[in-house]
């Protein structure tokens, strides 16, 4: 039991025999160690050794012999101590490669208003800043106005952030839009040469793209792409803010 404790403390088979007759006898030769722990003269002086090295064992020097001795037993809560301390070093760079290895990748489609509706529930589930290029007040169509609302609602309590970079038509054709989100709407207009029906929605580890989008309208058929990717969500998010700094603030 005493020897399997030793393994668990990196101790090897030779090294804690050395070390438990050195415990009970105190002062010993190579030669009595050898002879008492049935060990090898050889591998009893490099066992010896190596416990020296692991502040285990100290040296006694004579005019006739060196003598070898070991050390408090409370050293060895010392090592666990020293273990963990240089476990705790490395494991944040352990674990962020673990999270790295276990982030999924993968690409999914939503359809029609249903979809939508499921976008919705991603962005609050997910929480966090939620980001948009081409936003065209979609979310307004009349046929999510229940879904809609009950969204705004939780996404207030849970104090998300809408950043938005709006097409410039919606200026023009729903001027009051400002009114019914969110207290924390962040938003600027796109350059008008630059409108297009698509857009992109951008939270947490997720990529939407989809196209069928019009001023307070989707499509029917209307198709979310959905991307799952760390990787991928930070560099648009980068790219977002390229083009934040170069539209005109409102």
């Amino acid at each position: 039991m005493v020897q399997d404790t030793f393994d668990d403390l990196g101790l090897s088979p030779n090294e804690g025999k050395i070390y438990e007759f050195l415990i009970e006898r105190g002062e010993s030769s190579v030669s009595a160690i050898a002879i008492a722990t049935k060990i090898n003269r050889r591998n009893a002086y490099d066992a010896t050794a190596r416990l020296i090295d692991k502040g285990l064992c100290f040296e006694i020097f004579s005019q006739t012999k060196t003598l070898y001795n070991a050390v408090d037993p409370d050293k060895l809560m010392e090592m666990i101590a020293e273990k963990q301390e240089k476990l705790q070093k490395i494991l944040p760079a352990l674990k962020q490669k673990f999270r790295a290895r276990l982030a999924r990748e993968e690409a999914y489609i939503y359809r029609g208003i249903e979809g939508q509706k499921n976008i919705f529930r991603d962005m609050l589930r997910v929480g966090g800043d939620c980001y948009f290029i081409g936003a065209k007040g979609g979310w307004f169509d009349p046929r999510l106005d229940a879904s809609r609302d009950a969204f705004f609602r939780e996404a207030k309590r849970k104090k998300l952030k809408f950043i938005q970079l709006f097409d410039s038509e919606v200026r023009e054709r729903l001027p009051n839009f400002v009114e019914h989100f969110p207290a924390d709407l962040q938003y600027r207009f796109l350059p008008k040469e630059y409108s297009t029906n698509s857009g992109i929605g951008i939270y947490g580890e997720y990529v939407v793209t989809y196209t069928g989008l019009h001023v307070k309208k989707i499509d029917e058929n209307i198709v979310f792409f959905v991307i799952h990717s760390q990787e991928l969500a930070d560099s648009y998010r980068k790219w977002f803010w390229s083009m934040w700094k170069q539209a005109p603030s409102k």
